[in-house]
């Protein structure tokens, strides 16, 4: 059952998402050549708790930290760690979800180290231009499967992979939440897109086969043939007047 939120849950969500949105901005500056993701992780964790919110992905399923921090060839789930040290030209993708007294927010961002590679850049724009239009169709009355078709449709038509192993989802109380959100289907079917619900919208795509191996620290997900992925998210809430995002 998808969870239709009240006014109450709508506030925290927005002002977790608020909130996140600023530490991401502020981590902006620390995405530089010699710094390890592990220095990051702990950065964006001691100013989620010094504004208040509680870093959900710490102790989720065992995981040790507050972040997801993948480079390059990593979809999603990359560990933080003082081994893995940012260059020039890398990928990075931040993904991060904070509660605001128990009402989740959960948004992914990506940072160039210093110069890119014009296909870092063109997998990017691609990827966000996904997400927008996703969020475009997330309107009352609309199907579920209309953001899902929209993020295909985009990222296929510019010659990308879009993954299937993992997907966007609702969220609220909890990080995860009914419903699942493919970004791959066909548009009118699923559920109907009513006020009140809040999803976690996420574009994950690929420069080759969406394929994927999970290594062995058993989160890190990588595309199986080593080519470059994106991932951005957004927290959104369904209403009346159209799709009002949280996390930007």
């Amino acid at each position: 059952m998808i969870k239709i939120k009240n006014k109450i849950s709508i506030e925290r969500m927005q002002k977790a998402g608020q909130l996140l949105s600023q530490i991401l901005q502020e981590t902006k500056d620390l995405i530089v050549p010699g710094i390890d993701t592990l220095q990051i992780d702990n950065f964006i964790e001691k100013r989620m708790l010094s504004l208040g919110l509680k870093p959900e992905c710490k102790g989720y399923a065992g995981y040790k930290y507050a972040t997801c921090i993948s480079l390059n060839d990593v979809i999603v789930h990359g560990v933080p760690s003082d081994k893995v040290i940012l260059k020039s030209g890398d990928f990075v993708k931040i993904d991060v979800v904070g509660s605001y007294k128990n009402y989740c927010a959960d948004m992914a961002r990506y940072f160039f180290v210093e110069s890119v590679r014009d296909e870092v850049k063109k997998i990017a724009l691609v990827a966000q231009t996904a997400l927008d239009c996703a969020i475009e169709y997330a309107v009352v009355g609309n199907h579920l499967s209309d953001i899902s078709a929209c993020i295909q449709s985009i990222v296929e038509q510019a010659g990308f992979g879009v993954v299937r192993d993992f997907a966007g989802h609702g969220i609220g109380k909890s990080m995860h939440e009914q419903p699942d959100i493919p970004n791959f289907g066909v548009k009118g079917q699923g559920p109907i897109l009513q006020e009140g619900m809040t999803l976690a919208i996420e574009p994950m795509i690929t420069q080759g086969d969406y394929a994927v191996k999970i290594m062995k620290d058993g989160w890190t997900a990588k595309t199986l043939d080593g080519g470059l992925s994106a991932h951005v998210e957004d927290t959104i809430l369904i209403t009346n007047n159209g799709p009002q995002i949280f996390t930007r």
